[in-house]
């Protein structure tokens, strides 16, 4: 799928030398066709890396893709440069008079705060809010899988005694939902989160369907009892080969008590390279919400 990106974009040559067909905006303004307008709430710290990971992803389907990255407006960001910012990201002032057929909003390293001493809770949720009649469907990924279930269907979240860390088998609980079309019976998610939900505050509620679970590691996908509007999603099935590899040093530099990643390292020598065994549900996943949840749903005219 082609998708349009800033002209600039440094991820823009990193997606290029993979052979993912990725636009600028010029040759794209030349082409009869409606894109899937696509927002991209991006609260990671390293934003160009998860820019590279979410567009590495989205550009796995025929569909053609315009990509607006946002960002918090209340928040400072400390591992981004200004001019990157002010180059590609909107704020949500800027694009709250617009409709979007899809939304991602991304995972926050925040999850042990409290969701209402987060910097830019009030702002998150004008945007989740904002969303409800502006956004076509949401798919939520790990901190804000949390955030979106607590803000619109009050789901806490508890602190763990350590760690959820590393690669986990995940299945199925049900067929009846088009976003696990595909699916195997097993699949692998990466993990990395200081907190959980629990699935007996999500079977309660009857607009809430849980798709997917893990024995280890717990809830995984839920979603709206429509399966399209909002989809969330506790893992990081978008992350690179080595990202919990750096994780992982990056506790350790810091004297954190941080265990070896779960089925991760093989034998859990660290030396030797981690085996990939998330990539292809990664791709069905975001495949699969493009096509069921969004361009299948979405009107033609915005």
């Amino acid at each position: 799928m082609p998708i349009k990106i800033p002209e600039g974009l440094p991820a823009k040559s990193i997606l290029m030398a993979e052979n993912i067909f990725v636009m600028g905006e010029q040759r794209a303004c030349h082409q009869d066709i409606r894109p899937l307008e696509i927002a991209i709430v991006n609260l990671m710290p390293l934003k160009e890396v998860t820019e590279v990971q979410l567009l590495r992803l989205l550009g796995n389907t025929p569909l053609q893709l315009n990509i607006t990255f946002l960002h918090m407006a209340s928040h400072q960001s400390k591992n981004v440069q200004a001019d990157h910012l002010s180059a590609f990201y909107h704020v949500f002032n800027d694009v709250k008079y617009k409709r979007f057929d899809g939304m991602i909003i991304t995972g926050a390293p925040v999850e042990t705060f409290p969701f209402e001493q987060v910097n830019y809770w009030h702002e998150l949720t004008d945007i989740m809010e904002w969303s409800k009649e502006s956004v076509t469907s949401v798919l939520h990924i790990c901190w804000g899988a949390q955030a979106g279930l607590y803000y619109h269907y009050g789901v806490p979240k508890y602190l763990l005694p350590s760690k959820m860390f590393g690669i986990f088998p995940h299945t199925k609980t049900t067929n009846d939902y088009e976003i696990l079309r595909g699916c195997d019976d097993i699949f692998y998610v990466p993990q990395s989160r200081h907190t959980e939900l629990r699935r007996e505050d999500i079977v309660v509620n009857e607009n809430l369907r849980i798709l997917s679970e893990s024995q280890e590691s717990g809830v995984y996908m839920v979603a709206s009892r429509d399966g399209r509007k909002h989809i969330f999603v506790t893992g990081h099935s978008e992350y690179d080969p080595d990202t919990l590899k750096m994780e992982y040093e990056r506790d350790l530099a810091r004297g954190n008590d941080i265990a070896i990643p779960f089925n991760y390292f093989p034998g859990d020598d660290v030396n030797k390279a981690p085996l990939v065994t998330w990539r292809s549900h990664a791709n069905l996943l975001f495949s699969n919400w493009l096509n069921y949840c969004v361009y299948q749903q979405t009107p033609y005219e915005l």
